[in-house]
């Protein structure tokens, strides 16, 4: 369970951690800040095990605060098994209402077969939970995705869309059980079961991803739809601090138009690792602004900054304090066919202390992920 070492105020018992609200050293904790479901009254607490509690729970009072803690493993399929797309669609999909928080019990509590989905919702918090990221049973062939065609899956680990105010903090994500080795191979391309791990995008705001850890994934952290959305422009404010990425292929994160502040979190990989070869951690795309500061790079095979940022039509990338492979990482490489990284041109309007990057591995090893 949570208590006073897990980064967050300390509380005296376990309901004083279901009403904890967010710190206010992210951008979860600016413009009036997230509570979740702090305020939920004696009746809006319900401990649930299974999906088919967890939905009444859910839509019990509809917006009005509420804590939702879940005991054991939840599995969004129930008792039987998807049996087309739409029912995957149906069933494995798990709305969060406004003013929520949803809480594991402690660290074994989680979810299997779920999209836990944040749509056009305010005030919400997750906590100390384990998530298997969703396989999509069902993935779709587009023979016009690429030169020769694509296979695309359906669903994250969670979604956050056009959603304000989320806080998502000692969470694990993985492929766990159904890892991409696994994915087999279809008109002559490999047929990907996985979307994403956690993505933000459709305008969501003041997002902050704390103390979680990421694990054997392709696609991680998507931050804004697509280059043409310009709506996303304004919004999509998003930090990541003491958060591990490990055996991560891409997308730690990848953004478009939004302000990502990213501080004292690890990155481990291997570039010739056999399932989960790495690619790239921070990718700087249309509209992008991000910071990095007293982070860490363990990439066997990693070089320099090119090898761990790529530049995808954005240059707005400011890094200060990094570490690659225990040496201090050069912030203004040029990297091929990308512009020379540039100011950010913000700055966090939030207090936060900065770990040396020396101290941030052995510090996100103790204190990341379910408590």
């Amino acid at each position: 369970m949570l208590t006073a070492s897990s980064g967050v105020n300390a509380a005296s018992g376990p309901e004083e951690v279901w009403r904890q609200s967010a710190p206010a050293d992210g951008w979860a904790g600016m413009e009036g800040g997230t509570t979740g479901g702090a305020k939920a009254s004696a009746e809006q607490i319900y401990t649930v095990r299974d999906i088919d509690g967890l939905r009444a729970a859910l839509k019990k009072g509809r917006d009005t605060p509420k804590i939702v803690v879940i005991e054991g493993i939840v599995d969004a399929a129930g008792s039987r098994p998807f049996e087309s797309r739409e029912d995957q669609a149906e069933r494995g999909q798990i709305r969060l209402p406004s003013n929520t928080t949803l809480i594991g019990a402690d660290k074994n509590a989680g979810f299997i077969n779920a999209d836990l989905v944040l749509r056009h919702v305010e005030n919400v918090i997750v906590r100390n939970l384990m998530i298997q990221n969703p396989w999509d049973e069902y993935p779709q062939w587009d023979p016009k995705d690429g030169p020769t065609g694509h296979w695309n899956s359906e669903y994250d680990g969670m979604t956050i869309d056009g959603s304000r105010h989320v806080w998502v903090d000692h969470v694990s994500f993985s492929d766990g059980s159904r890892t991409d080795d696994q994915n087999g191979t279809n008109n002559g391309h490999e047929v990907q079961h996985h979307d994403g791990a956690l993505d933000v995008k459709n305008a969501a705001d003041f997002i902050t991803v704390s103390y979680s850890v990421f694990r054997l994934h392709d696609k991680n952290n998507l931050i804004g739809h697509s280059d043409s959305n310009q709506s996303d422009a304004g919004h999509l404010r998003v930090t990541f601090h003491h958060n591990l990425f490990q055996s991560i292929v891409q997308r730690t994160p990848r953004v478009r138009y939004g302000q990502v502040h990213l501080y004292n979190n690890h990155y481990v990989g291997d570039r010739k690792d056999p399932v989960y070869a790495y690619q790239y951690s921070h990718g700087v795309g249309v509209g992008a602004s991000l910071i990095s500061e007293n982070e860490v790079f363990d990439i066997a095979g990693a070089n320099s900054l090119c090898d761990v940022v790529k530049f995808f039509g954005g240059t707005r990338y400011e890094a200060r304090g990094n570490l690659l492979n225990g040496k201090i990482l050069s912030p203004d490489a040029a990297c091929k066919g990308a512009l020379k990284p540039e100011a950010a041109g913000w700055t966090p309007p939030y207090a936060y202390t900065l770990l040396p990057a020396k101290a941030v591995a052995s510090s996100v090893k103790e204190t990341a992920g379910p408590l």
